[in-house]
This record gives C-alpha cells, structure tokens and sequence, in this order.
C-alpha cells in the first residue's frame, strides 16, 4: 500500500479530537500501528474540533500546521488516525504536497505485511480492493474523460470504469477462492463435530499475549512480538489433556479500536474459528491501563460477528508485570469465569489447563446447537444451517 520509511525519511501522524472518550488511547494506537509498520514517525500534530471538517477533515489552520511541519522533515508521508473519505484524501494531498493516508489504509498495510498463509494473502487482498474502490478517482483523475484525438480514441470506456471493471471481476474471484477453502474447512469442522472434539479459541485486544500463551500450550512456534497484529493468520493445533483427551486450540488475529468494517468483512474466514467455538478464552493484558475499555472493545467485535453467546472464560495474562498472584475466579454458582497467569514465565498454566478439563463438559454445546456457516451466492451466513 504504501512504502516502509526508513533513514531521513520520516511520517508524519495528525490526529484531531472530536470528543471521543478513547481519543488518547486512539493516539497511542496510532502510534504503535506507525512502529509495526516500520516506519519512522518524525512527529505528531494534534487538534480540537467540534466535528470533521467536510474537505480537509482538521481546519485549514491545522492543515497549514502539518504542512509547515512536512517541509521541515521533509516527510513523505501523513497519515490521519481517522478514517478519511476519497475526498478528504484527495483535498490533504493537493495542501499537503505529499502522500496522505488514513488509519484503514495503515492497518490493511500492516495486515498484508503480514499475513503468510494463501487464505490471509487472499482476505488481505479482498480488503485492501474494498478500500481502494472507493478512491479510483485519486489515480485516474486526469483520465475520467478520454479525449478524441489520434491515439487517443479509446474502446468507450474510460480509464476509471476499466479499473472499476477489472476489482470487480477480481473481488469476484478472490470470494470464490474463500469460499471453497470455507467448504474445505466445514468438513473438517463436521469431522470434529462427529468426534465430540472440544475447539477452544484464543480472542483478544492485539498485544495482549494470545500467541506466547498459545505457544506456551501446545509448545508451537507461532511469531510473538511486541507489536500491534503479530499473529494474523489463524493458527490451529491439538492439545492433549490427559482428563479428557484432545482438544482443539485456536490463535486468532487480534482486535482493535475503531477495527474497519471492510477487515471484519473480509476476515469473516479467519474470525469463523471463533465463532464456531465451543469456548472462548478472552485474552487480556492484565497489566495495561485501558484493560477495561479493550475488554468491552473484543465483546463488541465478538457481538458484531455472531460470537456474543458462546461461553467464555477470561485469561488475565501478563500478572508479572503488575505483581497480581495466580490463581482461578469463579462466580457464585461455583462456574470459571477467569484464570490470572503470565504466559511468558508458566506461572497459572497448569491451573488453565485444569481448568480446560473441568470445562469441557461444561461448555462444550451439543451437536444440534453448534452454529454452522452456509455459503450461499458466496457469501457467508452464519446465522443460516
């Protein structure tokens, strides 16, 4: 989407507060976003606003901020923590005279840095051609209207309506794509189904330490980094539980603020883990200041994909960064709710996977209440059997 900026070349990040109660928290995002996308942030603008403003998102005044600011740098690049319209965009780079970009295009960047297996190549892929239909424009500006002319007669279609042809026929095959790796992996899931094997989810804020306490469960060799979406690509493997047998474990890609709607679309073949899960285990930095705000934040993804009702406990991870003992919650009916431990030192390990066992009768739904996705036009429906 967008070249990594290293050396003298630096990014500026603006950020302008409309009144949001997560605006700093969005900020410090950004912030992270701009170092898992390797790039070199030379400075951040900020700003007050009542609301947007409708051309350039900030006031002129703030616009001609970031932009004194661009030629001191010499920055390439600005990218605003919001989304922006084409429009907007467009306005930004003509004040700005450099590349302007929005918080969805830096995160589809990152996630296509990212992902490794043909399943999250194509959901990348399909993501990044929904944002870009919308700003066409941008690039083929000087062609909307082909002129007459010797050499210049076209077929009668204009530059735009052929690349607006072209994504269509290939959003079109990339969704045929996922969907016969969905069917692929709805048998398997039968399969399992038959077998009464338990699948167990790992959901969660990004960073919250999903992938090291996957990796500290299964002894796998998933990637963990302090970064913002380290694990993209859906991990799954067997973990045997000498109680109860074999179950199936899943490491899934991490949620966020303001996560865009064209990623959950997109990504619905990657959340389906989740939500055909007979448990969630909720991930949570237990040691981090908005750990709070990013519970809800994962429970209101989990609601927007079809996940809300599925059982499940939550993992406050990182208990040895904050001095907070390990040890099991239950509520008053005696049931698990949460399990404190650090996955990076071991300390609570053995209590989760006790608990894993206790759980299975528990939470594990019955064949005929287990939710199945039905393509239909290729096209995911969960809700559909």
């Amino acid at each position: 989407m967008f070249e990594r900026h290293q050396g003298s070349e630096q990014v500026i990040l603006a950020s302008i507060d409309t009144g949001e109660l997560d605006y700093q928290d969005s900020v410090d995002e950004l912030h992270l976003l701009a170092r898992s996308a390797g790039l070199s942030v030379a400075g951040l603008i900020e700003g007050r606003r009542a609301r947007p403003d409708p051309a350039l998102f900030a006031g002129s005044g703030k616009v001609e901020e970031i932009a004194t600011m661009v030629r001191a740098c010499d920055a390439g690049l600005v990218i605003f923590n919001h989304a922006l319209s084409p429009a907007q965009e467009r306005n930004l780079e003509q004040a700005l005279e450099c590349r302007v970009v929005d918080r969805t295009t830096l995160i589809l960047d990152i996630f296509a840095s990212r992902a490794k297996s043909a399943e999250g190549i194509l959901q990348v892929e399909l993501a990044q051609l929904a944002h870009l239909s919308t700003r066409l424009i941008r690039g083929w500006s000087h062609l909307e209207r082909q002129k007459g002319g010797i050499g210049l007669r076209g077929p009668g279609e204009t530059q735009l309506e052929t690349d607006r042809r072209l994504i269509g026929k290939r959003v079109k095959l990339l969704k045929d794509r996922l969907a016969k790796l969905h069917r692929q992996r709805t048998v398997q899931r039968r399969a399992r189904i038959r077998g009464r094997v338990m699948s167990v989810s790992l959901v969660g804020y990004t960073n919250a330490g999903k992938s090291t306490l996957f990796n500290s469960l299964t002894h796998a060799q998933s990637y963990v980094a302090d970064q913002l979406f380290a694990t993209l690509d859906t991990t799954t493997r067997q973990l045997y539980l000498p109680e109860v047998g074999e179950i199936v474990l899943s490491d899934t890609v991490g949620f966020i603020t303001r996560l865009p709607h064209t990623l959950v679309e997109s990504f619905h073949a990657t959340l389906e883990e989740t939500i055909q899960a007979d448990l969630l285990l909720h991930v949570v930095d237990a040691a981090g200041p908005m750990r709070d705000k990013h519970i809800s934040e994962v429970n209101q993804v989990l609601k927007e994909i079809g996940a809300a009702d599925i059982p499940q406990i939550l993992i406050m991870n990182k208990i040895d960064l904050c001095a907070i003992p390990p040890g099991i919650e239950r509520d008053e009916y005696g049931k698990i709710t949460a399990i404190r431990l650090s996955a990076s030192t071991g300390h609570g390990i053995p209590a989760l996977r006790a608990a894993l066992g206790i759980s299975r009768q528990d939470y594990q739904q019955p064949v005929a209440a287990t939710a199945r996705a039905t393509v239909v036009n290729n096209e995911y429906h969960p809700e559909l059997d």
